[in-house]
């Protein structure tokens, strides 16, 4: 099902990671920064860049797949680099039947992810919580202590 096309490019980003996949036919060697898939260290971000692969079944060894990331951390440049790919590979061989099994799965490897962190505020020690009150507020009706 993969014709002969020469390689495309494809973009995909989470949070401030971005990510370029470039696609061509071949074996099925997939690189991210260079390195062999793989070999990634983190055993995590393998599983996560590895599942739009297993979910296109015995195209992926038809395709090869070099994504180059920068930007954000760990895991953003992991899903990066998953919305890349599944980009890649359905752009690459233009089958809906792989754009429904796909956005079945998971929506987010196709559309993307539009959220970001909240900024912190003042008066706390992130953007919602609250530093803790330690003294005591009187209630209406109650007799106070009074010292001298």
């Amino acid at each position: 099902m993969v014709s002969q096309r020469s390689a495309m490019v494809f973009e995909g980003s989470r949070k401030t990671a971005r990510a370029a996949a470039v696609i061509r036919p071949g074996q099925g060697i997939v690189r991210i920064n260079g390195f062999l898939l793989e070999s990634l260290p983190n055993y995590l971000q393998r599983e996560l860049i590895s599942i739009p692969l297993r979910l296109a079944g015995d195209l992926r060894y038809k395709v090869d797949i070099d994504v180059k990331v920068r930007g954000g951390g760990v895991m953003g440049q992991a899903y990066a680099s998953a919305i890349a790919i599944s980009r890649a590979l359905v752009g690459f061989t233009r089958s809906i039947e792989l754009k429904r099994r796909l956005m079945s799965y998971d929506r987010h490897l196709l559309v993307g992810d539009s959220r970001r962190t909240e900024p912190k505020k003042f008066g706390g020690p992130g953007p919602r919580r609250r530093y803790q009150k330690s003294f005591r507020r009187s209630r209406p009706g109650a007799l106070h202590r009074q010292t001298f």
